[in-house]
């Protein structure tokens, strides 16, 4: 089932997600539209990584539906889900190559899984996503012997492996310098223009975010504060103080997220936390044991 013209390639309706007694997501809604580049930000704890983790499958909310191409996920079970799994790439912060293999082995994984294709066409393949990425001279390397930011280049050429419709970006500027930090995001950029892939990026990087997106939205303690176009953005962090002053406190926190002020909404909330709280947040004296992976769906 292919997804309509006029129908958003992913949808979060009403979201909320917890573990224990904690509610991390509390009704998210959210649309990202085909061959857009949507980044989702916010500062720790606000709860962007989980929403990457539920689009993706990882974890199920405990209310609400997700929608990706045209499909309910949460009703699926594992068989189901893996053919969506499909449609979609990820590139995960560290790159996750697997270290045993050469780039290009890692970059044939998912062909060789996933597919029936001739060994002389995932061989082409694999070189024409690495050329995609600039690579393709460094194919019989070795992840120990490539830098940070080749590793996550040769991550992007993997997740670009079945020609997938989305790509999920998970902190793709992490770690490292503000070079390769930016040819990152040309490649993002380039990928979407040239291929019409959608994009999904999780980002606290501003320079980042405003290089690569064509919307933006900002989560705050599991809150959806607001979804607009980049120009939004733009408008809101170029504010002079004295315009600022005037606005509500949840512009103020965005607009003090996005120049990375000392001082504001944002700090002033720290500010008013006991040490204790400060540390480990309201919920300190009743912290759940949550599991490193969670069972999702059912066989």
């Amino acid at each position: 089932m292919h997804v309509v013209a006029d129908q958003p390639v992913i949808r979060l309706s009403n979201i909320v997600k917890r573990f224990g007694s904690q509610t991390v997501l509390d009704g998210i809604n959210l649309e990202v539209r085909k061959g857009e580049t949507m980044v989702i930000m916010g500062g720790s704890g606000s709860g962007k990584s989980t929403t990457l983790r539920l689009m993706i499958g990882t974890f199920l909310p405990d209310e609400g539906t997700i929608e990706m191409l045209g499909q309910n996920t949460c009703t699926m079970n594992e068989e189901q889900f893996n053919a969506v799994r499909k449609r979609f790439g990820i590139l995960f912060q560290s790159g996750a190559l697997f270290n045993s293999m050469t780039i290009a082995e890692n970059v044939a994984l998912p062909l060789r899984e996933h597919t029936d294709l001739d060994p002389e066409i995932i061989e082409i393949t694999v070189k024409i996503k690495l050329e995609q990425v600039g690579l393709r001279e460094h194919a019989d390397k070795y992840p120990a012997q490539i830098s940070g930011g080749m590793k996550k280049r040769a991550g992007l050429a993997r997740a670009m492996a079945l020609d997938p419709e989305i790509i999920f970006y998970d902190e793709p500027s992490a770690g490292l310098d503000p070079v390769t930090s930016a040819q990152i995001d040309q490649l993002i950029v380039a990928l979407s223009q040239q291929l019409g892939v959608t994009s999904v990026v999780v980002t606290h990087e501003m320079d980042s975010a405003f290089t690569i997106a064509d919307r933006m939205a900002m989560l705050d303690h599991g809150r959806m504060l607001c979804v607009q176009p980049r120009a939004w953005f733009e408008q809101l962090r170029d504010l002079s103080d004295a315009e600022a002053g005037k606005l509500d406190e949840d512009r103020r926190l965005i607009r003090q997220f996005l120049r990375g002020d000392a001082e504001g909404p944002i700090t002033d909330r720290r500010s008013d936390l006991g040490y204790e709280e400060d540390l480990f947040g309201k919920s300190a004296a009743h912290l759940p044991a949550v599991p490193s992976l969670e069972p999702t769906r059912g066989a």
